[in-house]
């Protein structure tokens, strides 16, 4: 049976047990160091000690006048005796130069031979050593004591080694007390900061936080939505490459303030807002985004976790959904009526009136055919025919008459290569239906003249389709009550509209499209009376059209 493996240690509990060795042995080493200096300073202190004592000794004039005397011992062993205890050292022995003693701690020793070395002392030096003694291993001053210009005598001081180590082993007391101290604080103090770190770790081993790193790095640029997490300070924490596709950010936007991104204002308010925001619609240059907010809070705003997804391509398709259907509804509308047509035609043919039931069938053939003949003579790109036959038939629905003016000429193949199809549609199925939506409005108040003082007449919307120049020219124009000079830069912002809330996207898009194209896209007053948007997109030589004669393909009347 095989035993379970062990599992690896979390990374907290390995900083731990590094920490609780690196610990013990940077005190280990302070005591050490601590005891091998105290050692030595108690060392230091001894030979100061003795040093002193025996050069004060040799320096008293009433040792001098001792030595001059017939029996030196009976004044110098008392001096002796004082100092040594004054001082507290272990003996102050003074000696003739040829080493007998004269004093010393034990009377006994008096009159013999000192143990030691002298001669570095008759040559009138003092010096230092460590020699075993009758009193055992000491450290000993040798000096010599003067009388005039003549050595006399000799003082040696010393402290034994035993009461030196003795203060040495008291200090290691205190300091193996210190040293537990510090060992035990040192000790807490790495639990506690590693029983955080456990926490922020969840109990993880540096090898799962390396696979968490990785499959969140992976994970992070797999996501096609894009990521942005913002700090407490409103600075960009961490971006995946969905984000910055989105924002156009460079790749060096991570530390950035939002503020600083020179995002569009509603962006820019959405990302800094206190509040989670969901769902919200939000335009940048190119791409209509969705985004999703949620503050970080523990205690305190930590920062902002925001998601983003383009909507780019699901709004275009939402208007070209939004086209299909009115013309669906223009079908129907035009299949009642053509009902209604075909029953009056059967009506004139069984009352006998063959000749008027004619001209009734073939004046409403004339009259459909006209639109469509001229669009289809002027406008050969297959996509822009297909949407102005069928704004046609919207617009035809309410009241409101259509009209493609005698200068509009595109041949097939003039579509730049930097416009989708779906762009053009959005620029201008949205410029049209904004158009119809003017003049039908303006239309409902016959009474009230346009801006330039005329009547009011049918409603009428007219579209230039121009492809010369090196540049595609659509011009949009309507009858309505035109936009106010002050409100020509507000009205390709998001939100503004003269139909209430929920409206105001279209122009947006417009403009959102015209710059992915490359063009402009203006506002001005138009010759009917209403508003007339001018957009103006580049075309590559290579893409130029022909030039044609327009009056040869946009003929009066057709017939069927």
């Amino acid at each position: 049976m095989s035993l379970p493996r062990a599992l690896p240690r979390s990374l907290a509990g390995q900083l731990f047990a590094m920490q609780v060795v690196l610990v013990a042995a940077v005190v280990a080493g302070c005591a050490v160091f601590t005891y091998v200096s105290g050692s030595a300073q108690a060392e230091e202190t001894a030979t100061r000690q003795v040093t002193a004592a025996a050069t004060a000794v040799a320096d008293s004039p009433s040792v001098r006048e001792a030595i001059r005397t017939p029996d030196p011992s009976a004044v110098l062993q008392p001096y002796a005796e004082k100092v040594r205890k004054d001082t507290g050292i272990a003996f102050v022995t003074i000696m003739g130069p040829d080493r007998v003693r004269w004093t010393h701690p034990d009377t006994a020793r008096i009159g013999e031979t000192f143990l030691g070395h002298t001669a570095r002392a008759l040559r009138g030096e003092t010096f230092t050593e460590t020699y075993t003694g009758t009193l055992g291993p000491s450290i000993r001053v040798v000096t010599p004591i003067r009388d005039g210009g003549r050595i006399t005598g000799l003082v040696s001081a010393g402290i034994t080694v035993e009461r030196v180590s003795s203060q040495v082993r008291a200090q290691l007391g205190a300091l193996g007390l210190a040293a537990g101290g510090a060992l035990a604080l040192g000790g807490i103090g790495t639990y506690v900061i590693n029983a955080r770190l456990r926490r922020h770790t969840h109990g993880m081993n540096a090898a799962e936080l390396s696979r968490m790193h990785d499959y969140h790095q992976a994970a992070l640029h797999a996501v096609r939505e894009g990521l942005l997490m913002l700090d407490g300070q409103r600075r960009i924490a961490l971006i995946n490459d969905a984000g910055r596709e989105l924002l156009g950010l460079p790749p060096g936007a991570v530390g950035r303030r939002v503020a600083d991104l020179e995002l569009p204002a509603p962006l820019t308010g959405a990302l800094l807002a206190s509040e989670k925001r969901v769902d919200e619609v939000h335009l940048t240059v190119d791409r209509v985004i969705v985004v999703n907010t949620r503050p970080v809070v523990g205690g305190e705003r930590r920062g902002t976790v925001v998601t983003l997804r383009d909507h780019t391509e699901l709004q275009a398709l939402s208007g070209e959904l939004d086209s299909e259907r009115g013309f669906t509804q223009a079908l129907r509308s035009q299949a009642h009526e053509a009902a209604n047509r075909l029953h009056t035609v059967v009506s004139l043919i069984e009352l006998g009136r063959a000749e008027e039931a004619v001209g009734f069938a073939t004046a409403e053939l004339r009259l459909a055919q006209v639109l469509t003949d001229r669009v289809v003579g002027a406008v050969a790109e297959p996509v822009l025919a297909a949407l102005l036959l069928g704004k046609a038939a919207q617009a035809n629905e309410r009241g409101v008459e259509l009209v493609l003016a005698d200068d509009s000429l595109i041949d097939d193949g003039a579509l730049p290569a930097t416009l989708p199809s779906r762009d053009l549609v959005t620029i201008l199925g949205n410029l049209i239906d904004n158009a119809v939506d003017a003049a039908s409005e303006a239309a409902g108040g016959a009474s009230v003249p346009d801006r330039r003082g005329a009547p009011a007449g049918r409603a009428r919307v007219t579209v230039t389709a121009l492809a010369d120049d090196g540049e595609l020219l659509l011009r949009v124009a309507d009858t309505g009550a035109g936009v106010d000079p002050g409100d020509a830069a507000a009205v390709f912002h998001r939100g503004w509209s003269t139909h209430g809330a929920g409206r105001g996207l279209g122009l947006a898009l417009v403009q959102q499209a015209v710059h992915r194209g490359g063009g402009t896209v203006a506002v001005g007053g138009s010759p009917d009376g209403g508003a007339e948007f001018t957009v103006r997109l580049p075309l590559s030589p290579a893409q130029m059209p022909p030039t044609r004669t327009p009056a040869a393909l946009m003929p009066e009347e057709s017939t069927p």
